[in-house]
């Protein structure tokens, strides 16, 4: 296992940023099954739909021509004949584009809903550095605006676009039937649209990718300041918080106005050329009707024709603003989607290499392993090389930044080592390499209490059973009992189905980590990982804590980071790492008295807790 761990963080992001729509269309229809499947019907239906808005230029020469100017002219029958079958030709066109925009919307819809889902899951699946390098609220943005600018596109753009295209095809088509030189004359009074818009659509895809970009830094901006909010309060910084977000807002208020001059520039364009092919046509129709070349209903028809073939390019500018922003959206999408998650599932990679972890108690080894958070950078655990026996609680202890964490996420695979491999099972089940372990097996037998214990927004028993899915409340009652927490629960207002709020705010820090213990219990690993969070809670739910943590981890193998050291002087085995180095192991009782970091840590651990002050360096 080689290589930065980083590697894959900025796959597929960079190399995409510079190509065309085209090229986006065709790298998420490929990703895209359901809308592929929809479109040919769909294509059908809006060929029906434009054929009949021809019917009435036609039926408008042939009235003008044999109804009115023809032998034994005016003949009503034709003039009633023909606009029967307009009316029946219009009712069609009608069913036909009802049906095509519902099949479009279905189809959009479902594509999207994939879309949106896969994405999600993909965000989930890349690794913890992949999610710290993007912010937050960029990625969600990708889920969300990015996918509903899409959705806004195809729904309405795309219906236009598709009817537009078809309407500009088959108007062409009868023009030509009619007259090619008039035809002539429209295609090219358009040429120099035709390439001033190749233009135009570069330019948009650049602009519209930065509009894109802002979005999400405006959502970034905003979700930071609303669930920072407290800490905005308190420190009164309210005011430097609100410029920030005006910064990013004025952004992507500037990035906005620069597309819609783009997309001014393409309308006025189109408004121009199409002011003169109109004039053109009149001209040249009216010498050719002097020569007789050119009757006068297929001069009025051409007329309508030429209506027909124009509107499409005069919608042309809203259809392409709509169009860049969405590909601009779908691009950013498509690259997270592209993106290689740095730890991956071997059961999704290759099932077949797949390994369930070995059954019974789970022991720890890390053969020689270095990470590194990024390359050519410092190595937070820097080849660390040790065996931690199955069933045995070990607290890893050390100064900020010494590698406490790295240790308990490369234990956990949140990532992989640059170097080295961990393994995890027991002498007599057998060793597995845990980059080889399924993912379902893994989160099944070894699980993290983060420091902070995060809660989702449900009542108590829920979030216990996101441990184990399926309990009642009554088991959920059962497991609280078990870890000693019945007459807390029994103190809140609607027991374990008091509801939590947003991220458990609605509880202590200390009582969110309780809950937190509780859903480890019920998962009931075999690996328990705990980053200890028990500095910051009163007395009375420090007791409260420490037992159930007592009872949680009793018979488990069990890391724990270790902030206080009496959680260290409860364990069977201390692990002392300093700058990414294990440079201290065994029980408390004998770092305590033996020269080293533990010992000045454990002392100047003692004075703080009895608020003396520390020596003078």
């Amino acid at each position: 296992m080689d290589g930065a761990p980083v590697s894959g963080t900025t796959t597929g992001l960079a190399e995409h940023r510079e190509e065309g729509a085209f090229a986006t269309l065709r790298r998420g229809l490929a990703m895209m099954p359901e809308f592929r499947r929809g479109l040919p019907l769909t294509f059908l239906l809006a060929l029906v739909a434009t054929a009949g808005r021809v019917v009435v230029p036609i039926a408008v020469q042939q009235v003008i021509d044999r109804g009115l100017a023809g032998p034994g002219s005016p003949d009503l029958d034709l003039v009633r004949h023909l606009v029967l079958v307009c009316a029946a030709v219009v009712l069609l066109t009608a069913v036909a584009v009802y049906r095509m925009n519902v099949r479009l919307f279905r189809t959009t819809e479902t594509a999207l809903a994939g879309l949106r889902s896969r994405a999600f899951r993909h965000v989930h699946d890349l690794s913890v550095l992949h999610q710290q390098a993007q912010r937050r609220g960029s990625l969600v943005s990708r889920v969300t605006s990015d996918v509903d600018q899409l959705s806004t596109f195809m729904q309405w753009g795309g219906v236009l676009g598709v009817v537009s295209l078809g309407q500009l095809l088959v108007a062409t088509v009868v023009m030509a039937v009619y007259s090619w030189q008039l035809t002539l004359v429209v295609l090219v009074c358009f040429v120099p649209l035709g390439f001033a818009v190749r233009w135009f659509a570069a330019r948009l895809a650049v602009v519209y990718g930065v509009v894109r970009e802002r979005v999400g830094e405006v959502l970034a901006a905003v979700s930071e300041s609303v669930v920072g909010a407290p800490t905005v309060r308190a420190y009164g910084v309210r005011e430097r918080t609100a410029a920030r977000i005006d910064r990013a807002i004025g952004r992507h208020y500037r990035a906005q106005v620069r597309a819609q001059q783009v997309t001014a520039a393409v309308f006025v364009s189109g408004e121009v050329v199409a002011a003169v092919a109109n004039a053109a046509v009149v001209v040249v129709g009216v010498l050719l009707g002097v020569g007789g070349d050119l009757t006068a209903g297929t001069l009025v028809a051409f007329l309508f024709l030429v209506t027909l073939f124009v509107a499409p390019v005069q919608t042309a500018s809203e259809v392409l603003n709509e169009a860049q922003n969405a590909i601009a959206g779908f691009r950013r999408v498509l690259d997270v989607l592209q993106t290689e998650p740095d730890v991956r599932d071997p059961a999704v990679v290759d099932p077949a290499s797949a390994l369930e972890l070995p059954p019974g108690p789970l022991g720890v080894r890390f053969a020689h392993v270095t990470f590194r958070y990024a390359p050519g950078a410092r190595a937070a655990l820097d080849d660390v090389d040790l065996a931690i026996a199955p069933r045995r609680r070990v607290a890893v202890v050390g100064e900020t930044g010494s590698g406490k964490t790295t240790f308990a996420k490369l234990v956990t695979r949140l990532m992989d080592p640059t170097a080295g491999r961990v393994r995890l099972g027991s002498d007599a089940a057998g060793w597995v390499p845990l980059d080889r372990v399924a993912f379902a097996s893994l989160r099944q037998r070894v699980v993290m209490v983060p420091q902070d214990g995060y809660l989702f927004d449900a009542s108590i028993a829920d979030n216990v059973r996101y441990g184990r899915p399926g309990l009642t409340d009554a088991q959920v009652h059962a497991a609280l009992a078990e870890l000693g927490l019945s007459a807390w629960v029994a103190g809140l207002a609607e027991g374990v189905a008091t509801r939590v709020g947003q991220r458990g705010e609605s509880l202590s820090a200390g009582e969110r980590q309780l809950v937190a213990v509780a859903r480890a219990y019920v998962a009931d690993p075999d690996l328990l990982v705990l980053d200890e969070a028990t500095s910051a809670v009163d007395p009375a739910t420090e007791r409260r804590l420490t037992h159930a943590l007592d009872r949680l981890t009793d018979g488990r193998t069990t890391l724990t980071i270790a902030h206080r050291l009496s959680t260290a002087e409860r364990a069977d085995e201390v692990l002392v790492v300093d700058a990414g180095r294990v440079v201290q192991r065994g029980t408390h009782a004998e770092l305590v008295d033996a020269e080293g970091p533990y010992a000045r840590l454990h002392a100047s651990w003692r004075r703080s807790a009895a608020g003396e002050p520390a020596p003078a360096a």
